[in-house]
Order: C-alpha cells, then structure tokens, then sequence
C-alpha cells in the first residue's frame, strides 16, 4: 500500500508539472507601449490585434520598451516572460 501511495503521488506530480507547462502559450510580435507604474504592456501580435497584458511580478518591464520585437508567454492575460525575439539568420548568395 505504501509502494501504490508514493506511486500515485509521483504521478500527480507529474500530471501537475505538464499542465502548467502547457497552460502558457508563446507569442511574438512587437511591443507597442508599457507602462511600469500600472505594470501593463500593450503588445501587437505579429499579424494580429493589439493585446493589453498585466505583467506578472517576475517580468522586469525596465527592460522592454516600445518598438522592441519580443516573445511573450501569456497566460490569459498575464505576460509570464518576455524576451528578446530572435532573429532570422541573414540569407546570402
């Protein structure tokens, strides 16, 4: 019985894990203004709408500014993490 309980502990541990793993999605697109004091962004999807996003406590939103390409992972409508969007390769011939 013991054996079957740290089993299922592990298990639901696990299922907990890949679902917060899975709850944020990625976007990319450009920074269209923040304001720190609100702790808000206003970010433009690539090829899409204006987003309005509250930025989570660990997002330092000193670094961004407006212009800047960025990823964002959004929870709903929280901006869990931003970072600099990276860049294409140059194509040469």
């Amino acid at each position: 019985m013991k054996r079957f309980s740290v089993v299922l502990v592990v298990v639901l541990s696990l299922c907990l894990v890949v679902s917060l793993a899975f709850a944020a999605e990625a976007k990319k697109g450009t920074i269209k203004s923040v304001d720190a004091n609100a702790g808000t962004i206003v970010f433009t999807v690539d090829g899409g709408a204006d987003m309005t996003l509250t930025a989570d406590k660990s997002v330092d939103l000193g670094k961004v500014k407006a212009g800047d390409k960025v990823e964002i992972m959004v929870d709903k409508d929280t901006a869990k993490e931003i970072k600099a969007a990276k860049k294409k390769p140059a194509v040469g011939c």
